[in-house]
């Protein structure tokens, strides 16, 4: 039995050393993020209020780069996307923070919202009947959702390559 329990101790220890790391890992994003992300967050939200989405967009990448692992920084990067009118790439940040966080409500209507945007309301209104599920009908989230699928997509903007006048060749 003594040669036994020699025998395997040590890979008993490492096996339960990995399964520890690999559980503090994966809940490190619960907490606060790191000091220079935080200050790179606050930074972006400031750009945000002034109105100067690609600014904000920066500082969040840099605020990723920072702390990969705090998932708030998908939904900050999320929000200026849809400022900027990049419904498509919001919904890949509020997609991203579901992959991390399924049970996220702020991400779940703000990829609702970005989905009236961009003309998907069908699969906003699955995203508005799992919140209603989840976190009931008077949930803000739920409430925002409902606002924007009420609102319907916005308006598609005309190119300029959608009104070119056909190519005439006249001779002098």
């Amino acid at each position: 039995m003594k040669e036994l329990l020699m025998r395997f101790a040590p890979a008993a220890a490492a096996l339960s050393l990995l399964v520890a790391v690999q559980t503090s890992v994966s809940y490190a994003d619960e907490g606060a993020p790191a000091p220079r992300a935080a200050m790179l967050i606050t930074e972006g939200m400031a750009a945000l209020e002034a109105g100067q989405p690609q600014r904000a967009v920066d500082a969040f990448e840099a605020a990723l780069a920072v702390d990969p692992g705090h998932t708030p920084i998908y939904l900050h990067l999320a929000e200026a996307a849809r400022r900027e009118g990049l419904q498509g790439k919001a919904i890949g940040y509020y997609r991203e923070t579901l992959k991390r966080d399924p049970d996220n409500y702020a991400a779940m209507s703000g990829e609702g919202a970005a989905l009236v945007e961009k003309g998907a309301v069908e699969k906003a209104r699955r995203n508005l009947s799992r919140l209603e599920s989840l976190c009931g009908e008077t949930c803000p989230e739920t409430r925002d959702l409902a606002t924007a699928i009420s609102r319907g997509p916005q308006p598609r903007v005309l190119r300029a390559e959608a009104v070119m006048p056909d190519a005439t060749v006249s001779q002098n």
